[in-house]
């Protein structure tokens, strides 16, 4: 099958709709991921304030709960809770928490991802009806990964503080940017960058190269891939956000920690903790990673799909 002509521009708008997706579907877990990757380890004296996953999960939908309860808001059971009020979760609740900082953030971050990884598919099909090959896939996957740390340090860094402080020290997203600028200038704001570009660069190449890969594995001989099934798009995204973590989690785990005030990470964790503690919060990742970036995927392509219907010449 002949290679679809990329579109830089579309992949852009698109990649914006990816972003929102992909936080709405993944944003809770990621809250319990922060918590876990950045919570004190326990002394001999001291217990862990979480256990696991689900004991983070159910604390944290425990303490919301318990302010519901206060307004006479008593609902039944954890999933049901956290589906039926979406809404309200959003703007109060803990597993919600610091949504606004990624909500401003993750749609143009993820445009400008897949922005990036359409100029990289762009610039290295010299021969439109030439397939790209797999290393040229991944090196496009790589540049999604340094144009979107622009966006991704500042972001995550306020993320991370936000949803591990709450509004003990910081009334919101501004305020702790404020703050931040305020302390040491631009430079703190971007505290974390080269291990957001350690974190991204690799993983966005695979990440983009497993979902181009499986998309083309999952389309029938004679099909073109634009055709592909929803069940199989969600396949494809969700599988390429498993792999992308499983390069990604060390260096996030460091990126966490450094960005929440830990100096010396990669020496303090490996001297407390060994190895192990470098993939703190794995559960919640790959519980979070299908369905996360299966949504993404689902999002960009249903999206660009309606670009391509609206605009074909673009």
């Amino acid at each position: 099958m002949e290679e679809a002509k990329v579109s830089p521009l579309k992949n852009f708008i698109a990649g914006g709709v990816a972003g929102a997706c992909l936080l709405l579907a993944g944003h809770p877990l990621d809250t319990i991921k922060v918590r876990l990757q950045t919570q004190p380890k326990a002394s001999c004296a001291q217990y862990v304030i979480y256990t696991g996953t689900y004991d983070c999960f159910r604390k944290t939908v425990s303490k919301e709960k318990k302010k519901m309860h206060r307004d006479n808001e008593v609902i039944e059971g954890a999933i049901f809770y956290l589906v039926s009020k979406t809404c309200r979760l959003i703007g109060d609740s803990k597993l919600f928490v610091c949504m606004g900082a990624p909500l401003a953030g993750v749609a143009p971050m993820m445009a400008i991802s897949f922005f990036g990884f359409g100029l990289g598919k762009q610039l290295q099909q010299t021969d439109p009806g030439k397939p790209l090959t797999h290393t040229q896939i991944f090196l496009s996957g790589c540049l999604a990964g340094v144009f979107t740390t622009v966006i991704v340090a500042p972001g995550e860094r306020i993320k991370c503080l936000l949803q591990v402080n709450g509004k003990a020290r910081y009334s919101g997203p501004l305020d702790c940017a404020v703050r931040l600028y305020k302390q040491q200038g631009i430079r703190s704001v971007y505290k974390g960058t080269v291990l957001t570009l350690i974190r991204d660069v690799p993983s966005n190449g695979l990440y983009f190269l497993t979902y181009e890969y499986l998309k083309n594995l999952l389309t029938p001989e004679g099909q073109s891939v634009s055709q592909l099934s929803t069940p199989k798009i969600l396949l494809a995204g969700g599988v390429a956000g498993i792999l992308n973590w499983t390069i990604a989690l060390p260096p996030d785990v460091l990126k966490s920690n450094f960005q929440t005030g830990l100096v010396d990470v990669l020496r303090t964790l490996l001297r407390e903790e060994g190895p192990t503690g470098l993939y703190k919060g794995f559960n919640a990742v790959f519980l979070r990673a299908f369905p996360a970036n299966a949504a993404c995927f689902l999002g960009f392509e249903v999206a660009l799909k309606g670009l391509n219907a609206i605009a074909p010449s673009w």
